[in-house]
């Protein structure tokens, strides 16, 4: 099995409840889960995870991949010579740590509670 759920597209919008309807829309679904994040205000909208404020403060991030377990990846992404860039720490979503791989890309990686 996978450890990989699914992966989430990061958008940064500057107005979350004005963007969460077309998101829906294109996402096909209603249910909307929103949370503060630092500064950040945040809504996941099925495969994407929107975003309103300032991301000066934060590391520019490839995408969010929800794993069954954020140990594993960190585990791999440091034995191929990648680093921990953030975390791992709980979030109100989950386990979430941010990884530079040995390439250079950089990805969230987020257990969620439920998985």
């Amino acid at each position: 099995m996978s450890n990989i759920i699914a992966m989430i597209a990061n958008v940064s919008v500057p107005d979350l409840e004005l963007a969460i309807p077309l998101y829906q829309r294109i996402a096909g679904i209603d249910t909307v889960k929103r949370f503060p994040y630092k500064n950040l205000k945040l809504a996941n909208v099925g495969p994407f995870l929107l975003m309103e404020g300032s991301l000066d403060e934060h590391t520019p991030q490839a995408a969010t991949v929800l794993v069954r377990s954020a140990e594993d990846v960190r585990s791999a992404i440091e034995e191929a010579g990648g680093v921990v860039l953030e975390g791992p720490s709980t979030v109100p979503n989950g386990i979430r740590v941010l990884l530079q791989h040995p390439d250079g890309a950089v990805f969230e990686y987020l257990q969620p509670v439920t998985a």
